[in-house]
């Protein structure tokens, strides 16, 4: 069992699941970034840890580099930084259809144990409507197509659900095998970074599977945030927490966007 720490830390809970969530993009040549936390990381990643990943989003841009976290993908400040802007059909049919980006990052507003998403509808009870969310986006295409996936999203009894209300965009299906026979190219997703630690799927299973804990973070919480009996690797490790420079630069990016609302 890991035991919280008494200290309190200089870093808030989102902070060290961004930096996490950037650090796992070291190495990565191209990435397909999400708008909300899968942004945010991805511009992290280019400050820190990959000056060189070449970010790509869904409207068309490529090699953006924002010198604020981007309000959507419409925002005018990825077109403004890119190497180049291409039509949206050839950005999913040439670029992503084609096998041409390493990483797609996403994230999810429910997420099963085999890492399929939600991003479509949400149950709210009985006589309630369903809560509707912004839906697919480009996320089953990039989750089909990329090298690739990483997610992000915060953890909770809410968002890690025994079973979607809908399914939107398939992660590894029912479990091995699944992609494979639906045709698609890609890996799906490799791990699953949340404000309580990192899961990646089972080799065996494909089932997520508690790899590392954050600190401060113990097994017992992150089992209670989860709605399904969440497996813990033999091998648990720790995450690092985030460096002096991780947070001045993540800091700054969050700055510059408050900055640029008080301008507009």
């Amino acid at each position: 069992m890991t035991t919280a720490t008494t200290e309190t830390p200089d870093f808030t809970r989102d902070e060290l699941m961004e930096v996490n969530a950037a650090r796992a993009l070291a190495g990565a040549r191209t990435c397909f970034v999400g708008i909300g936390l899968p942004s945010t990381a991805a511009n992290l990643a280019r400050a820190t840890v990959n000056p060189d990943l070449v970010l790509i989003y869904e409207s068309g841009t490529i090699g953006s580099k924002p010198t604020r976290l981007p309000l959507s993908i419409g925002d005018g400040e990825l077109a403004e930084t890119a190497d180049a802007v291409v039509p949206v059909p050839e950005m999913f049919n040439y670029w992503l259809q084609g096998g041409r980006i390493d990483v797609g990052f996403l994230g999810a507003a429910q997420v099963d144990r085999y890492a399929n998403i939600n991003t479509t509808v949400v149950g709210r009870g009985p006589d309630k409507p369903e809560g509707r969310l912004p839906g697919a986006g480009g996320a089953p295409e990039i989750a089909s197509n990329c090298g690739k996936v990483l997610m992000v999203l915060r953890h909770s009894i809410r968002n890690f659900v025994p079973k979607l209300d809908f399914v939107t965009t398939l992660g590894h299906g029912a479990g091995p095998g699944d992609r494979k026979k639906l045709g698609m190219p890609g890996a799906g997703p490799v791990a699953v970074i949340t404000d309580l630690g990192v899961l990646r799927p089972d080799p065996a299973t494909a089932e997520l599977v508690l790899t590392e804990l954050h600190p401060g973070v113990s097994v017992e919480q992150v089992r209670a945030a989860t709605g399904w009996e969440l497996r813990v690797s033999d091998g648990l490790g720790a995450t690092e927490p985030p460096t002096p420079r991780e947070l001045a630069a993540l800091r700054a990016l969050k700055n510059a966007g408050k900055s640029c609302g008080k301008d507009a």
